[in-house]
């Protein structure tokens, strides 16, 4: 069984948990750790869990609503901690006390009863991946920062039973919200994060008829709605609006199986 919770998603930190176990054995990853140390350590004990319970770290990329407390937390706990090495030198090139191993796209990482398969994206880092995750029965793609779809993205994500995909911005509200132009064009371009229609072509792309969860992540808390995206995902899949799911920035998502 696998089965994953967005302790929350938003501009102001990210963190999802994958859990995975064969009825004698449970694995536990968390990817990213996009909140400060003692705020973390709160919203895993919302899910039910101590910071004892998490087995690795993946980080995604660099940037602070990503990477967080990771340092602290894998010196506060022992955890090891993936990352790409373009993330780790980005990020400063610090002392993971012999704890810090590096993703690389395409490599499988064993974690117990999961494999985490990281794939590179275009985004605004040094060298982002986001993941394809699995306990060999069910598999779970995490697709948030980036700004477009390539090929090589939508091949790594096909036959998917659950997905997290970003929902970034309405193009329209970006248009006319407070955004400095510069930060408008980092946002809204190639190598900055999805937009509604953006994902919503993904979501047409991957979605299918077998396929148990689309989740919406990463929603702007100045240029998007949940209304809006919710709205997006039920004209993808041909649900009712009330019936898709947003994580949220205050408490995510509850536990999902895949």
């Amino acid at each position: 069984m696998i089965r994953f919770r967005s302790l929350g998603s938003g501009s102001a930190g990210n963190a999802t948990l994958i859990e995975a176990g064969n009825g004698l054995s449970t694995s536990r990853v968390l990817v990213d750790c996009g909140f400060g140390l003692r705020h973390l350590e709160a919203r895993l004990a919302r899910a039910g869990l101590a910071a004892t319970d998490i087995d690795a770290v993946f980080i995604t990329h660099e940037h602070g609503d990503h990477i967080g407390c990771a340092h602290a937390f894998s010196r506060r706990h022992g955890v090891a901690v993936w990352m790409s090495e373009g993330t780790w030198l980005a990020s400063g090139s610090r002392d993971y006390e012999g704890r810090l191993r590096f993703a690389r796209d395409g490599e499988a990482i064993e974690v117990g009863e999961l494999q985490l398969r990281p794939f590179t994206v275009p985004h605004d880092a040094r060298e982002p991946l986001q993941l394809r995750c699995t306990d060999g029965a069910r598999h779970l793609g995490v697709l948030t920062d980036l700004g477009h779809a390539t090929p090589y993205v939508i091949a790594q994500l096909a036959g998917l039973d659950s997905l997290l995909l970003e929902f970034n911005h309405d193009t329209d509200m970006l248009a006319v919200s407070s955004y400095p132009p510069f930060l408008k064009q980092r946002v809204g371009g190639k190598w900055g994060h999805l937009s509604n229609n953006a994902a919503s072509d993904i979501a047409q792309a991957l979605c299918h008829s077998h396929m148990r969860h689309l989740v919406a992540a990463h929603l702007s808390e100045q240029n998007n709605k949940p209304e809006i995206v919710r709205q997006a995902m039920a004209q993808v899949l041909g649900a009712s609006a009330d019936e898709m799911l947003t994580a949220n920035a205050a408490d995510g998502t509850p536990w999902l199986d895949v």
